[in-house]
């Protein structure tokens, strides 16, 4: 059997006398899709800046593909294959929907952005950014500047970006955040469509999504992991469902 795309081993952050984590160990495997839930201030936000090289640990490592990475920044994890989405929404809005994901693909491939041209001028990107695009349900959207898309399309652009860095995994925190029922479903259906190309670690607090999309559940509790289990025994677990009493409802 492989190794784990990302490993964590024993992660501790302190801010102060607040333990925001508390031995925290996640093993990812390639094509995954691991979902990690909690309630709020159970320390999400600061696993998933660890993951990605925002923030170092007190103690404990972080291993991408083998590598030790604990201490290298988030660019470095970049070129390792990471891709990241955050919680707010990180597009150009004053760019085309294209040239969003020309400037991601021109990005990763290391080019001064001092020799940025729009995309309809430049094929090399141009074509690749519309594949990318289709990938997402967003080719019909190409041309139009990304301010002008819904919400929901605005957070379907920026998996597109990620995309563009050609990443092994997938960090995805809440990208169902401030949707409704409608695009939360189509964002529901793009995840859909990538589960078992990429290893992807989702970070969300939609319970039918993560329930209905992810292969295994992690819990985090007051900054530690309280189990991590396929989907359907999480679902199960009296412990969890006692942790979430008053926030979710997992047996719903």
């Amino acid at each position: 059997m492989s190794a784990p795309l990302l490993v964590t081993e024993q992660l501790v952050k302190r801010y102060g006398g607040l333990l925001a984590l508390d031995h925290v160990s996640l093993a990812i495997e390639d094509r995954e899709l691991h979902a990690v839930i909690g309630p709020n201030g159970a320390g999400k936000t600061t696993l998933v800046a660890h993951l990605a090289g925002e923030l170092v640990p007190d103690q404990g490592r972080v291993l991408l593909g083998g590598e030790d990475v604990t201490r290298l920044p988030a660019h470095a994890r970049a070129a390792r294959g990471l891709g990241r989405s955050f919680q707010i929404s990180s597009i150009f809005g004053d760019l085309t929907v294209a040239d969003n994901v020309s400037l991601a693909i021109q990005a990763h491939a290391g080019h001064s952005f001092r020799f940025w041209r729009p995309a309809e001028e430049d094929e090399a990107l141009r074509e690749p950014a519309l594949r990318i695009l289709a990938e997402v349900d967003l080719a019909d959207r190409a041309p139009q500047l990304a301010a002008n898309l819904a919400h929901g399309e605005k957070r379907a652009l920026e998996v597109a970006m990620v995309l563009a860095s050609r990443p092994r995994l997938l960090l995805l925190d809440e990208p169902m955040a401030g949707m409704g029922p409608e695009d939360a479903q189509r964002m529901v259906k793009l995840l859909a469509s990538l589960k078992g190309r990429y290893a992807i670690l989702l970070v969300e607090h939609d319970m039918d999504a993560v329930f209905g999309l992810a292969d295994r559940v992690s819990v985090l509790v007051y900054g530690r992991v309280l189990a991590t289990g396929a989907a359907a025994d999480i679902r199960r677990n009296d412990e969890v469902r006692r942790a979430y009493l008053g926030d979710e409802d997992l047996a719903s």
